[in-house]
């Protein structure tokens, strides 16, 4: 009978032992994925051979995953030799999803960049890098083409055919490029059947591709030419093009009261951008101002693309594909569109720069800013902040020498600044004639107005309720007993 000790694991004395790794080569490359859900990974799966010549680092590809071999959607950020302390016996990649990579050698580094920096998975980062109409291909359908196969052009007499057949194959050799399925069917008078029977002999060869449906071009803006800079804006234009000539990345902070034309340096910097056949990238603070911005920049720039939140998933995929196609000279957007896929960037802007909506609310939580500092960084050239009220994170990098300050003091044409007066509602309070939060000054101001038939804008920052508390009398602020906390 056993005894008591024979039933007692042995944790210690016997060491666990090692899987045996085979003998031989390594069986081919593998690939490193990332998912945008847990388990985020990365995991490395082999490459079969009959993807080893079109797979790149940016493509989402289909893998298993678990024990169950779950097929799922990842992200190859990475193709190369397997990890030598990582099991040889790797799983197969199942297939690609995407026939060219969503995203470049630097957008991945950046988003490797972006995981690190703000503690989120790399795959939720590219999950939110990549828009969704972008992974679905909004706005395009699958299509069949037809070519005829190779060596078969100085044959086609010698093969004997049904007339709608050889209709359909003559109607194919006269073509320079492959033609779609359903215009061959249309321009031969025929079905998809004689189509499918050719194909079938060896006669035709099929390819597939997405193509865009509908016409998402935009109309023409009117041409305008450049305005005319004041010794102020001069300067601050010739120091961003010296910052462009250096080939390394500068920040450039452009200090310059409300109406003091920073918007036209922008333009003019970007224009010397086009003429060098690079690109740029223009961030906006509300999706509001993009419209005006983007008439702004249509009237002097021909191709010019704009990417926000309220566009559908299938404008959205559209500007994509002609920004990564190359043909995009400037880029306009609210925070999302510094992760444009612009290929050849040559500047960033971030206009009105101390914006908190520059700041994504969800994971990852990023800022724009910081984002462009970091891949103006990573393409070694410029980023220009301008404000009229620039962050301090900003002003101290000017202190700090880790950007250089660009101050424009004076409005264009030499226009006078608004008058602006700070009133202690303080003294309003017990005042004869007082109308509570509407001071005299104000009251008078808008009375003067309206008697002169002229329209007033109140702007209130806050509805419903106070940052706190204060007695108008003695000026005590009403605070939490227990913490010391103003009360709201």
């Amino acid at each position: 009978m056993p005894t008591m000790n024979e039933y007692q694991p042995l944790f210690f004395d016997e060491p666990e032992e090692e899987a045996a790794q085979p003998d031989g080569p390594v069986p081919g490359p593998a690939a490193t994925v990332v998912f945008s859900e847990a388990p985020g990974g990365p995991f490395d799966y082999l490459v079969p051979p009959e993807l080893q010549e079109s797979l790149s680092p940016g493509q989402r590809v289909r893998v298993p995953l678990g024990r169950g071999n779950r097929m799922v959607t990842g992200y190859c950020v990475q193709v190369g030799e397997p990890d030598p302390e990582s099991p040889w016996d790797l799983k197969p990649i199942d297939s690609l999803i995407d026939d060219q990579p969503l995203l470049s050698a630097r957008m991945l580094e950046l988003t490797r960049w972006m995981a690190d920096y703000y503690v989120a998975s790399w795959g939720q980062v590219l999950e939110a890098v990549v828009p969704a109409g972008v992974r679905s291909s909004a706005g395009t359908r699958q299509v069949t083409f037809y070519q005829l196969a190779d060596d078969l052009a100085g044959q086609l007499e010698q093969i004997k055919l049904p007339p709608k057949q050889r209709q359909v194959i003559e109607l194919v050799a006269s073509q320079d490029k492959p033609i779609q399925a359903r215009q061959l069917a249309e321009q031969a008078g025929c079905t998809q059947a004689p189509l499918k029977s050719l194909e079938k002999k060896g006669l035709l060869v099929a390819s597939h591709r997405r193509i865009y449906q509908g016409d998402l071009s935009e109309q023409v803006a009117d041409r305008e030419s450049p305005l005319e800079l004041n010794d102020d804006q001069k300067a601050a234009l010739e120091v961003i093009l010296k910052a462009q000539q250096s080939g390394q990345q500068q920040t450039v902070l452009l200090h310059g009261v409300t109406g003091s034309g920073k918007t036209e340096v922008y333009i003019q910097a970007i224009q010397q951008v086009v003429r060098d056949g690079r690109q740029a990238i223009v961030l906006v603070p509300e999706i509001s101002l993009t419209p005006q911005t983007r008439h702004r920049f249509r009237s002097r720039f021909d191709q010019v693309a704009v990417l926000h939140s309220h566009l559908s998933n299938s404008e959205r995929h559209w500007h994509w594909r002609r920004i990564a196609s190359g043909e995009v000279q400037v880029v306009v957007g609210a925070r999302s569109a510094v992760f444009a896929p612009v290929p050849r960037l040559g500047l960033i802007v971030l206009d009105e720069e101390h914006e908190t909506t520059f700041k994504q609310e969800t994971v990852p939580r990023y800022h724009a800013r910081d984002v462009a500092r970091q891949r103006s960084k990573l393409e070694g050239i410029p980023l220009v902040l301008g404000s009229a009220t620039p962050s301090l994170e900003s002003w101290q990098q000017t202190v700090s020498g880790d950007a250089r300050l660009v101050q424009l003091p004076r409005r264009v044409l030499g226009r006078p600044l608004p008058d602006v007066a700070t009133i202690d509602l303080r003294n309003e309070y017990g005042r004869k004639g007082s109308r509570g939060v509407i001071s005299q000054p104000l009251y008078h101001a808008m009375r003067q107005t309206l008697d002169q038939e002229g329209q007033v804008i109140l702007l209130l920052n806050r509805r419903g309720f106070s940052t706190s508390i204060q007695c108008p009398a003695c000026g005590n602020v009403v605070r939490c007993p227990q913490c010391d906390v103003v009360l709201t």
